[in-house]
């Protein structure tokens, strides 16, 4: 009897190295993510977590080595074929309000989740009618967490999540990463070391600038 087929990993790099101007920036590094695993990245100020990141999404193109995502070669298509990416920028519209952003990529993720409901689960009920541009920082910030909740992607690369949140904030991005790798995802998320991992099973690799 032949073995049942295995999926690939959601995410697989080898021998990835990134220079800019001919600088090393970082690598070379392998790393896996597989469904139901979260990998954090640690690393200081300039070490290249951002770099990581936007290379693994497909928003810069390494100087060496190979990435893939879902078992296909990651280029600039990747993020709509099941990638999730949350950077420094929350990536909404300030005029609108938190629901019309949220009913906005509800429609562009075709996500099956009501965006009133995320927004009550990521703190955000009361706000629904207030344009992005008037909320505060932290709550942008969760407005950004709740598009992430929306998206149907198996695999979210995080950037600095815990960035402007209170503990109550950090605690919510925690729980977010938990649902996730419960119901089969994958996370790659980095820190600069100030907050601590959230309580799942996960593996760390460290960028030393």
């Amino acid at each position: 009897m032949s073995a049942a087929p295995t999926s690939p990993p959601l995410l697989e790099c080898r021998g990835l190295c990134f220079a800019r101007n001919e600088e090393p920036v970082f690598g070379p590094i392998d790393l896996r993510v597989a469904a139901g695993e979260a990998l954090l990245v640690k690393g200081g100020n300039g070490a290249g977590k951002t770099t990581l990141l936007r290379v693994l999404a497909g928003l810069l193109t390494p100087t060496a080595g190979d990435v893939q995502a879902m078992g296909m070669s990651v280029d600039a298509g990747h993020l709509v074929r099941g990638c999730a990416f949350l950077g420094h920028l929350h990536g909404h519209k300030g005029d609108l309000t938190a629901l019309e952003n949220l009913d906005f990529s509800a429609v562009l993720l075709g996500a099956n989740r009501d965006p009133e409901t995320v927004l009550a689960e990521v703190g955000l009920s009361g706000h629904e009618d207030h344009q992005a541009r008037r909320l505060s920082a932290g709550q942008n910030k969760r407005l950004a967490l709740a598009r992430l909740r929306l998206s149907p992607a198996k695999l979210w690369l995080l950037d600095e999540p815990y960035a402007n949140l209170d503990l109550d904030g950090i605690e919510l991005v925690n729980r977010l990463i938990s649902m996730h790798l419960d119901e089969g995802g994958g996370v790659l998320l980095t820190t600069h070391g100030a907050y601590a991992a959230p309580p799942v099973p996960i593996r760390t690799l460290e960028l030393s600038a």
